[in-house]
């Protein structure tokens, strides 16, 4: 239901190697309410819409007092009701074993009340909560001053929050391996602890015991299948959506940024590529980048931290270019730190910083609370529904047929928009011969677009129907997919459309597939992908292949198969070369070209690259603003309705908000809104479309969450009288007296401006009447002096 204001958004989000998961659920009330108590100093407008804060704020917390606890590394964090707890890690003497305790509403620390016997001092432990307790599991002991009883442990420790007593598990039967830097989870009623460092090499096997009854409870090792991770330690963990994540670690000398995820009901590993690998730190320097990794589409940012993150003079030498009061505080580069989320906020502790020093900062990280932009999904579902198409692919020799839109396949492929074209101009020729002989000729088949025009067709000999499909999705949604792991049929499908990809020349469709690709290829399908490789010759692929096959864990079993004795002969001889002479690598410092994005697309078509296929024209007070009817009904149910109902004769469309019409600027930030979801725009605009969302159906209130900050945020002594002006003209009074109450506290300021001589009479007599109301006679006095 459109603006209904309920937001489901999951995310992985990682700060400098830890993951955390933030699933959030916020509500934004359909209605302001704008606070009046502005007092002399205040500049800027505040409203009452609910308890978050700014999108992506950080702020630094009272750290840890030393009365309380020691700075540390390596130690644990979790979070249960409005508290954080710390347990364990090391001072960078000691290891420590106490148990700390912060108050996120209070913002106070404290020593956590603890009964029984604790776990020994560890560090590279795990804690994870369930239920009302945390449980504690192995990690590295001993005492690292004196170099002594330095020991991986394998015990798992309950401690139950409401009591504060400390209990040992004691577990009959087989015992994962003592270890340490491991990663830990629940799901199902159960501790999942996966892979980690034995003090001798490092592990990727996985066990789990169920924490529902501590009488009963016994170990179990999970038997993996699927690409899982190679043997590593020091990474994190998240669970999604009956899945678990783990990111990258340190395997070997080396430390990676993959990404794999673990289905707990098949117990199967998938790793997952990505669009781009995350960004490093250079001259070894500790990182202290945000980044997220987005369930839903698959693809990681780098997170930018909102401005009015409050300042630390320190940051200044990293951001020498920003004045000071643009300065956004942020963690320091660290490792070993350690986050939990507690609703719409991570709170992130300790760690280690430059010069191997140990911390004890406290930092939260406010999340965004808007809800998720659904401009793919809902681009996505006008190919899915087929409504309002306008064009018909005819394909390969089979002539089979793939409806679709004009305005999206145009604004995404110059390929088949030159296709379109072509077959537009013979579309009008034929027309204009029909008219001559007698009378209008339809295209044959007979099949109409929406409105009066016939179905364009567009013949394209060198595309089959199914991989032709998963383009058009592509161009719709920006993504394709994911093949199902093992089936050859579907890696072949996907290497089809990679042909596509470059004939058609989508570079980021093209690196989607050879990723896809790429990730699917295993023992079972890789000569049935060489050989397809070979056959359309794709060069990459095939060297992907090739590479594969000679491994030393993959060679023998390959050709061992079936499936080997039937490839054809110059494939067999270049993998028996292959491997008797590796070719040297090519390291290549090209750039590569990710090509262009659906929203990169999307504002190149609005800002004049569709202008020859708009179909619909929007009048605006009058002034008429050409558009288009495909993505128009795509992303707001009352134009769907409207051009599925009836459409104009004359193809014209009056356009308001309710009985307001907005500003012709706000009304091209609603276009942006529609056409890319882009939400950024001038404050005034905001008021002007802060009920669009109803009015016009979007899928969600996204817009009018971001009206609600820009206008809390932004509303300033240098744009209040343009405010002003909108309040008046959308009828919005509350607005209207702050402003004025603004105008009249900052006159001396508001006078200076030159909008002030463009208001009209009626609102110049506004403002003389609010001064009247607020300010005495010898105020006036001495701003008649000052003016």
């Amino acid at each position: 239901l459109a603006g209904s204001g309920n937001v489901t958004k999951k995310r992985l989000v990682g700060c400098d190697g830890h993951v955390t998961m933030s699933c959030k659920s916020t509500k934004v009330a359909p209605s302001v309410d704008f606070d009046h108590s502005c007092s002399d100093s205040v500049e800027y407008l505040t409203l009452n819409f609910g308890p978050f804060e700014t999108v992506h704020r950080w702020r630094r917390l009272p750290p840890c007092d030393e009365f309380v606890g020691a700075r540390r590394s390596k130690h644990t964090v979790v979070a249960y009701r409005d508290a954080i707890y710390v347990f364990g890690g090391d001072n960078g003497k000691n290891m420590l074993n106490d148990l700390l305790r912060f108050d996120v509403k209070d913002c106070s620390w404290c020593r956590a009340f603890t009964t029984g016997t604790p776990p020994a001092p560890r560090y590279h432990h795990s804690a994870v909560v369930y239920g009302s307790s945390m449980f504690v599991f192995g990690g590295y002991t001993g005492d690292i001053y004196s170099n002594s009883n330095l020991k991986n442990k394998n015990d798992l420790f309950e401690y139950k929050f409401a009591t504060g007593q400390w209990t040992e598990w004691k577990v009959e039967g087989s015992l994962p391996v003592a270890r340490s830097a491991h990663g830990a989870t629940v799901y199902s009623d159960k501790l999942w602890i996966f892979a980690g460092y034995d003090g001798n090499a490092r592990l990727n096997d996985m066990w789990t015991i169920s924490l529902q009854d501590r009488e009963h409870a016994c170990w179990e090792e999970i038997e993996q299948s699927g690409e899982i991770p190679p043997s590593c330690c020091n990474f994190p963990v998240a669970v999604c959506r009956d899945k678990m994540f783990v990111f990258s670690g340190q395997s070997g000398a080396k430390i990676t940024n993959n990404l794999f995820q673990f289905e707990f009901k098949g117990h199967m590993w998938t790793r997952i590529p990505t669009e781009h690998l995350l960004r490093g730190a250079a001259d070894n320097t500790l990182p202290n980048e945000l980044h997220s990794y987005d369930v839903d589409s698959q693809t990681w940012e780098v997170i930018q931290p909102s401005l009015d993150s409050e300042v630390c003079a320190q940051q200044v030498s990293n951001w020498r270019k920003k004045p000071l009061h643009l300065l956004p505080l942020m963690p320091s580069g660290r490792l070993f730190h350690a986050a939990a989320v507690i609703q719409d906020a991570m709170y992130i502790f300790g760690g280690t910083v430059d010069n191997n020093v140990r911390s004890g900062e406290m930092y939260r990280f406010q999340f965004s609370c808007y809800p998720k932009c659904t401009l793919h999904e809902d681009y996505g579902k006008l190919f899915e529904n087929r409504q309002f198409c306008d064009v018909e692919f005819i394909l390969g020799e089979r002539e089979e047929r793939v409806l679709g839109h004009i305005a999206i396949v145009t604004a995404r492929c110059q390929w088949l928009r030159k296709k379109i074209l072509q077959a537009r101009d013979r579309q009008r020729q034929g027309s204009e011969e029909g008219a001559g002989a007698g009378g209008p000729r339809d295209i044959p088949g007979g099949t109409r677009a929406s409105g009066n025009q016939p179905m364009l067709e567009v013949h394209i000999r060198e595309a089959e129907a199914q991989p032709f499909e998963v383009l058009m999705q592509f161009l719709y949604t920006d993504k394709i997919q994911y093949p199902r792991r093992g089936h050859v049929q579907d890696v072949l499908l996907i290497m089809d459309v990679y042909k596509l990809a470059l004939s058609f020349k989508l570079s980021r469709l093209e690196q989607l597939c050879v990723q896809y690709i790429e990730a699917s290829v295993d023992l079972q399908n890789v000569l049935s992908v060489c050989e397809q490789a070979n056959k359309l010759q794709l060069d990459q692929l095939k060297e992907h292949c090739l590479n594969f096959v000679v491994k030393e864990t993959h060679f023998n079993q390959v050709i061992m198969t079936k499936e080997f004795e039937h490839l054809s002969t110059p494939l067999i001889v270049e993998i028996v070369r292959r491997k008797q002479q590796p070719p040297p690598r090519v390291y290549s410092d090209q750039p590569v070209d990710i090509g262009t994005s659906l929203v990169q697309d999307m504002k190149a078509y609005l800002e004049g690259g569709g202008l020859d296929f708009c179909d619909i024209v929007l009048l605006l007070d009058g002034h008429p603003r050409p558009a288009h009817k495909a993505i128009l009904a795509a992303r707001s149910s009352y134009f769907e309705a409207m051009f599925r109902s009836f459409m104009p004769e004359d193809g014209q469309v009056n356009i308001s908000i309710g009985e307001m019409v907005p500003s012709k600027q706000a009304f091209e930030s609603m276009l942006r809104y529609i056409y890319y979801g882009d939400v950024n725009m001038p404050p005034e605009d905001s008021l002007y479309l802060f009920a669009a969302p109803y009015y016009y159906g979007f899928s969600n209130n996204r817009l009018q969450a971001y009206c609600k900050q820009n206008l809390e945020m932004n509303v300033t002594v240098e744009n209040v009288l343009q405010i002003l002006e909108a309040a008046d003209k959308t009828q919005a009074w509350d607005m209207k007296k702050h402003c004025l109450h603004i105008i009249v506290h900052q006159f001396i300021k508001v006078s200076k401006l030159p909008n002030l001589r463009s208001l009209s009479q009626l609102l110049l007599l506004d403002i003389i009447e609010s001064l009247a109301s607020h300010i005495s006679d010898k105020q006036c006095a001495e701003m008649g002096s000052d003016i």
